[in-house]
């Protein structure tokens, strides 16, 4: 069966990547072929000092991939006349940038002009998931550096407050289906959510309810006394917040999600069935994680003349 899965998605990598030919999975082997080994020992060193991190990386690849595509665009320094994605308020609390930096200049030292940040973003994200326990899995190379930037096209972000509805179309717009919709989501069993982004929840939550009914009445007190210390205070997505793992299902199935976009997922019937099954199965979770984010790595990817190779990621050549 595992045998079987594994030529499934070798598969599905060559028919997703065909709509992307200049992308291969060997793309670096003759130009630089320690490139992944580089940016696994940087994210290994940074995760060892830091484990929070592994959320942060994997967070930066999905903020990156929906807004203009994966193209680094979510690096890129605001200046005197622009001000870019990195500084719209869903992308204020990103982390990661230095690990990114410090692969780069390692890279840089061995392969000047050859690697794009797009791809490091992309394998970094990869070997954040897998230090934490996840699935370790195969990633085309080949994306090439946005020349964009701006704090406008952040409005693309799903917002923590949407409910299933509007989160599937939002996803359906970049090609995922509602399991794939789960799968990704699943992301958030590392890290942690801002009281700012749940804080709706817990009072005048509308005309009927003061608190989300949806959510467990004791978890909302202990998230409620949390929060008293302001809207900046951080809580875990799930118990095991530096561990990549079903801990978020199993929290969405007592009723523990923290945003709204999280619980929604467990009350739809469109998307309930599939929570239930990652929750029970960690096995089926980090298989359809794999084919989601391979696909999500693919989007609206840039190459040859469509973008560049960034000699520092911050900033455009």
């Amino acid at each position: 069966m595992v045998a079987s899965y594994v030529v499934k998605l070798f598969l599905l990598i060559e028919l997703l990547i065909s709509g992307a030919e200049a992308l291969s999975m060997d793309y670096y082997m003759m130009s630089c072929p320690f490139m992944d080994q580089i940016v696994r020992n940087t994210v290994s060193q940074a995760l060892s000092q830091d484990p929070t991190l592994a959320a942060g990386l994997l967070r930066l690849h999905f903020h990156d991939c929906f807004v203009q595509g994966c193209d680094a665009s979510v690096l890129i320094d605001s200046t005197e006349d622009n001000t870019a994605e990195k500084d719209s308020p869903a992308n204020l609390s990103l982390r990661g940038y230095e690990v990114i930096d410090t692969a780069k200049k390692s890279i840089e030292d061995q392969c000047p002009g050859v690697v794009s940040c797009a791809d490091i973003v992309a394998v970094a994200a990869r070997d954040a998931v897998f230090w934490a326990g996840g699935p370790f899995y195969l990633i085309p190379k080949g994306r090439k550096d946005g020349r964009r930037s701006k704090i406008e096209d952040t409005v693309n972000l799903p917002a923590p407050t949407l409910n299933s509805t509007a989160l599937i179309k939002v996803f359906g717009q970049h090609g995922f289906d509602a399991r794939e919709l789960v799968a990704l989501s699943g992301a958030h069993t590392l890290g942690v959510a801002r009281c700012a982004s749940f804080k709706n929840r817990l009072s005048n939550f509308d005309s009927a309810n003061d608190v989300d009914p949806t959510l467990d009445s004791s978890f909302a007190r202990t998230l409620s006394r949390a929060c008293s210390a302001g809207d900046d205070t951080q809580v875990p997505f799930d118990r095991t917040r530096n561990s990549f793992d079903t801990g978020y299902f199993n929290a969405l199935q007592r009723g523990m999600g923290l945003l709204s976009s999280d619980q929604t997922l467990l009350t739809d019937p469109r998307t309930r069935p599939v929570v239930s099954g990652y929750a029970a199965n960690e096995a089926m979770f980090f298989l359809d994680f794999q084919q989601a984010v391979i696909k999500m790595g693919l989007l609206d990817v840039k190459e040859g003349s469509q973008g560049e190779v960034r000699l520092h990621c911050r900033r455009v050549n």
